[in-house]
């Protein structure tokens, strides 16, 4: 699946009615496999970081749902592999670094044009009128392209 197929389909997750994270996540889902993690744990692992960690409109959640998958594809799991972290975190501000650049930054509450603070647990019911009034569904294509784009060049 290319990068372009895989944005479309983060896109169409989100107006499924996964949250941002989920829609991403689940794009990816034979990189998921290919890593030996099936697609209904990463949907619940990512599950919480929907609003912006849990509604608190901090990183964005196509944000986390990026960083989650490359974690998967470049991450690693010795607590002494110096290097590895390295990499891996220059990774991370990189595509966050393309992601701030499309979108005008990182942070849930910017994207959606809200005050500083955090939001109400209780999400939104998923409207025609919710999804008009959210930039989230090109959000998430966005966060997807990028990462996509990324794992044709990189592996």
């Amino acid at each position: 699946m290319n990068a372009r197929e895989r944005a479309r389909l983060a896109r169409d997750n989100f107006l499924e009615g996964y949250n941002c994270p989920q829609s991403v996540v689940g794009a990816f889902e034979d990189v998921l496999a290919k890593n030996g993690i099936d697609v209904q744990t990463a949907l619940r692992l990512s599950s919480p970081f929907g609003g912006g960690m849990g509604r608190m409109r901090e990183v964005c959640g196509a944000v986390s749902g990026m960083l989650m998958v490359l974690g998967l594809v470049e991450g690693y799991n010795d607590p002494a592999a110096y290097d590895s972290k390295k990499v891996l975190y220059e990774h991370a501000q990189q595509l966050a670094g393309e992601f701030e650049k499309q979108n005008g930054s990182i942070l849930c509450r910017d994207l959606l044009g809200l005050q500083e603070g955090r939001d109400v647990a209780t999400p939104e019911r998923r409207t025609q009128e919710y999804y008009d009034s959210r930039p989230c569904a090109g959000i998430v294509q966005s966060a997807a392209q990028i990462l996509g784009e990324y794992l044709e060049k990189n592996c």
